[in-house]
């Protein structure tokens, strides 16, 4: 799922890359002509290198994303026999929160917290349960049943219309 994410995202990536390509390849041509032929055209080249530098950025920010998250994919997946924890926002939280749901061991020790977005605040409530789920995913299951997280169905090719279904 992570691996086709990233390829979808590389495959958008290209436009960025062959922008840095062109732009550097460019700034290179001008400066070697510049030593050549003519040099007034040396001052043309840091317009260019701005221009490569700027796809160069634009690139980084379309890729770290996915490449943080397919990293995340080779931390392991835990499975607790013991509660979920939801609770309301606190001061700490966000503006926007809607509060906390967290997975706790047996002796109802904290395992892991994520903060919550959504419409209606979190009631306080603490249920037992089996629970899989990962630190950079949040919850996956909760008793063998599915929470959302993971899509149930195969993505499409390169994740396109993904956005357009419900």
């Amino acid at each position: 799922m992570v691996w086709r994410g990233l390829t979808g995202r590389a495959a958008i990536a290209i436009e960025p890359l062959a922008g840095t390509l062109f732009f550097s390849l460019l700034t290179w041509g001008v400066v070697w002509r510049a030593q050549h032929v003519e040099p007034s055209l040396i001052v043309l080249s840091p317009i260019f290198a701005l221009g490569a530098l700027a796809f160069m950025v634009y690139l980084i920010a379309v890729m770290v994303a996915p490449i943080r998250a397919y990293w995340h994919t080779f931390k392991p997946i835990y499975r607790v026999d013991g509660y979920v924890r939801y609770r309301g926002p606190d001061v700490s939280s966000e503006d926007e929160s809607t509060g906390y749901v967290a997975v706790l061991f047996e002796d109802r020790g904290l395992a892991c917290e994520w903060e919550c977005f959504g419409k209606a605040c979190l009631p306080e409530l603490t249920l037992a349960a089996f629970v899989e789920f990962s630190a950079y995913g949040g919850i996956h299951a909760i008793d063998g049943k599915p929470t959302g997280i993971l899509p149930d169905d195969e993505l499409p090719t390169l994740a396109i219309g993904i956005a357009s279904r419900h």
